[in-house]
């Protein structure tokens, strides 16, 4: 009989090939004229499911499905021998395994190498939107489950799929939905890969992200536009204002200069600082991958820290008078910046957002009539010396080949704190992606090498986790 990992190698080429389906669909949610491509994605996931003898419910929401595959209901239909699997399997760990279908808009279409949803391999990646963010990476979880029901072997643990297509817009209904029904989705612990690997040479747990504060800054000043001859000087210019308004935000160090801003951010460990030297970051090639003319942060902390476990300040957009070819000379009637902070652990992302709004009330002069909008999602943190971890961290080496590194994450995943506050399970973020992936940009590519790596990580993690560590 074929072991899990053995079957995966096998059958290795049809799993690409699978994923290459996958990322054939333009699931991207933001966009309307691509709701049918989004439930037709969703359509085939859930089929995938069904076809490798899952249980699956598709729930609908007022927007996009999300979609439900458990393995230990299906048992209980393979006769007795089935049915005392079942009743067996209801004693063991329960693993959630989360992703999404949906991806970003793809555009700039100029930009990309070869159509965005006609995926293409070349030097062993996979081009395409999606195939990194986040079909390739929850698709290994499913090739690892696979790989254990097709060889006959039991799993150690029952799996839960949660498969939603609404993350990149915001993940809102699958906030109500896992409030909702958290008795049904009770687990003890949540895998994720929806991360990034330090580098091919170091496979990666991640176990804390920043939030984000969003917040808009519109000022308006005149009724309309003014000819900047007739009326300039006699007015505020309400692009000015707003430049002088956002100014006051940062000082010349970095730090950002609204009280109370920094309440409560906790000081980065001190192992986690060792830890992180000790990471083979080549700075002066990470500027050229971004293509800056030179690196640039709050005073004081490395470009890693800066990265991971700062707050910042960073202004996404400006917009005001007039963009289009040639001049136009006026006095704009309002300008509008949007603002996103992103924010650390004990950081209170409400009170920030507070903080935000009386500093920029207090110093916006009475000449505009500012108005002030924003929102908010919570920062994450968990211990990466828990059982699950340290069962991930041998997984991760025993599919790798390499020891793994333990280390946070930038951006912001919103739901890692509906899931600790409602499922209160180990949460594991095992991402499978590279920094270069292009995540949100043209030629998004997934590495077909992490790709086969995160089976094999996955058919161990789910033995580890089920008490049999590798």
């Amino acid at each position: 009989m074929k072991t899990p990992v053995a079957y995966a190698k096998q059958h290795s080429a049809r799993f690409v090939s699978e994923l290459q389906q996958l990322v054939r669909f333009p699931s991207v949610s933001a966009q309307p004229q691509h709701t049918r491509d989004v439930r037709a994605c969703a359509n085939w996931v859930a089929k995938h499911f069904r076809d490798l003898g899952l249980q699956v419910t598709v729930h609908e929401t007022p927007r996009h499905p999300i979609i439900e595959a458990r393995t230990v209901a299906a048992l209980a239909k393979r006769g007795p021998a089935g049915r005392r699997a079942y009743q067996a399997r209801q004693q063991q760990p329960t693993v959630l395994i989360y992703g999404h279908y949906d991806v970003q808009p793809p555009e700039p279409l100029e930009l990309w190498k070869t159509p965005p949803f006609e995926p293409v391999i070349r030097g062993g990646k996979l081009f395409g939107r999606g195939s990194s963010d986040n079909k390739g990476q929850f698709f290994a979880h499913v090739k690892a489950v696979e790989s254990y029901l097709r060889t006959g072997t039991l799993l150690p643990v029952n799996v839960i799929f949660l498969i939603e297509g609404e993350e990149e817009v915001g993940s809102r209904n699958l906030f109500t939905f896992v409030a909702k029904h958290s008795r049904r989705l009770r687990a003890d612990y949540v895998v994720i890969s929806d991360t990034s690997m330090f580098s091919p040479q170091h496979p990666t747990l991640t176990y804390g992200t920043r939030g984000i504060v969003g917040c808009e800054v519109r000022v308006d000043g005149p009724a309309r536009d003014l000819h900047s001859g007739v009326f300039g000087g006699s007015v505020a210019n309400p692009a000015l204002v707003l430049s002088r308004l956002l100014a006051t935000c940062v000082d010349a160090d970095g730090r950002v200069s609204i009280p109370g801003f920094y309440d409560g951010v906790k000081p980065l460990a001190a192992w986690e600082r060792r830890e992180w030297r000790r990471l083979p970051f080549d700075e002066p090639a990470y500027r050229r991958m971004i293509g800056a003319p030179q690196l640039t942060g709050e005073k004081g902390y490395t470009t890693l820290e800066r990265r991971w476990v700062r707050p910042t300040f960073e202004i996404n957009g400006l917009t005001s008078g007039y963009q289009g070819p040639g001049g136009k000379t006026i006095v704009p009637a309002w300008a509008v910046a949007k603002i996103t902070c992103r924010v650390v652990p004990g950081q209170n992302p409400p009170a920030v957002l507070r903080a935000i709004h009386r500093h920029l009330r207090r110093h916006c002069p009475k000449s505009v009539r500012l108005t002030l909008t924003g929102s908010c999602s919570s920062p994450f943190f968990t211990s990466p010396d828990g059982p699950g971890a340290k069962a991930a961290l041998a997984a991760l080496e025993a599919a790798f080949g390499k020891k793994p590194v333990r280390t946070r994450e930038g951006g912001t995943l919103p739901i890692l704190d509906i899931f600790h506050r409602h499922l209160h399970a180990e949460i594991l973020m095992l991402g499978l992606g590279l920094a270069d992936d292009n995540w949100h940009s043209p030629n998004e590519k997934f590495d077909l090498g992490n790709f086969q790596n995160g089976i094999v990580m996955s058919v161990a993690l789910l033995r580890n986790l089920g008490g049999e560590i590798l």
